[in-house]
């Protein structure tokens, strides 16, 4: 019997499907491709002895996801959704190349060496820029959502249709490049061996889970994805949560922005983030939150991202185009859908069912032996 309630406490955990899902991928690799789970040691003179390999690449490339959907979670708990974290992405990224780059058009070109340690605005300043940027954008969704009064997807989906256009007139519509190497370090840089940017995921990621587990936000927000009507009646100002939440998924972004930029070396207000926001809900809904909002977890949703991380390599591996890639997460989208309905869910409890009465059954006949 302990055996039984230990297995349905590990099968009713929200970790228990992504973190299934992820396992069920690498043992793929595993099989299929045998040199996925390579690693090696590179030295480089700019960040130093690193380690290199697909395992790093998933854990580094899907750091902004992870980040996105850290944000994504709040705001779906609360029973809302954030459509615009890919323009936040673009809006983040051109601050921060507009503020860089102390040169620019075709002169920058003439003079890139000045430019590696040259810029406009110190580095610092650029930061709090992009984390600000970012941030007014959670906001200003947030107050379209609970001053008003106007429907999450629609109030969102206002900044997603504007948002790009917005980073094209902050980078007067080019792709900006950037050359100020002390800017790249965000999300090429390492540490003890490891990208910069799992360590920035891992901050967050613990910040945000004090803050929500340790303190009374986080069932505050839970409260309003549940019945918002009985949280108002209970004491909970519903707009100071949702606001809150959509604040935060905005500085989630301008994270990801900062990494993003960083990582690429330049501000494409046309293509990066481009539907970071879908992956996101994916990766939210991976890690069992639901849509309609209520309890929540920020460890499952980081998970559920890197399951996506881990399929999307996995689909490139294999040789699968690029423009194939689209078709090959609907693939994995059924496969979420089919293990959380409700057929699946009757499947496990009917499978520890059985397991349960079994070693009961086996008792019995053994004393019926017995005697």
């Amino acid at each position: 019997m302990k055996n039984s309630s230990l297995l349905n406490r590990i099968r009713e955990s929200r970790l228990f499907l992504p973190l299934g899902a992820l396992a069920l991928i690498l043992a793929f690799d595993a099989l299929f491709l045998p040199g996925f789970f390579k690693l090696g040691i590179i030295e480089d003179p700019v960040y130093g002895n690193h380690l290199y390999g697909n395992l790093i690449d998933v854990l580094n490339d899907g750091a902004p996801l992870a980040l996105i959907a850290i944000g994504m979670t709040l705001v779906i708990a609360t029973g809302g959704i954030d459509l615009s974290v890919g323009a936040v992405i673009a809006i983040s990224g051109a601050m921060g190349a507009v503020l860089i780059n102390p040169i620019l058009g075709n002169q920058l070109s003439l003079n890139v060496e000045a430019a590696r340690n040259a810029t406009n605005t110190p580095l610092p300043i650029i930061v709090l820029a992009d984390l600000a940027a970012g941030t007014l954008c959670g906001l200003w969704n947030g107050l379209l959502v609970t001053k008003a009064k106007i429907q999450p997807i629609v109030a969102t989906l206002v900044l997603m249709v504007a948002g790009r256009g917005i980073a094209q007139l902050i980078t007067n519509g080019q792709i900006m490049t950037i050359y100020y190497t002390p800017y790249f370090w965000f999300g090429n840089g390492f540490i003890l061996g490891l990208p910069v940017s799992i360590y920035i995921v891992l901050a967050v990621a613990i910040l945000v889970w004090v803050a929500v587990r340790k303190t009374s936000i986080g069932l505050f927000i839970e409260s309003v994805g549940t019945n918002a009507k009985a949280s108002y009646y209970s004491g909970i100002n519903e707009q100071n949560v949702k606001l809150l939440a959509y604040t935060l998924c905005g500085l989630c972004g301008a994270i990801a922005g900062l990494i993003l930029s960083s990582y690429v070396h330049s501000a494409d207000a046309n293509n990066i983030g481009l539907n970071y926001e879908l992956d996101a809900i994916l990766a939210v809904v991976m890690g069992g939150t639901l849509l309609t909002g209520g309890r929540f977890s920020i460890f499952a949703s980081v998970v559920g991202a890197m399951v996506i991380w881990a399929f999307t390599l996995t689909v490139y591996t294999l040789g699968v185009p690029a423009n194939a890639l689209l078709a090959a997460k609907a693939v994995l989208v059924m496969v979420v859908i089919l293990l959380y309905s409700d057929y699946f869910r009757r499947f496990l409890n009917r499978l520890s069912e059985r397991k349960a009465v079994q070693p009961e059954v086996e008792k019995g006949a053994e004393r019926g032996t017995a005697n």
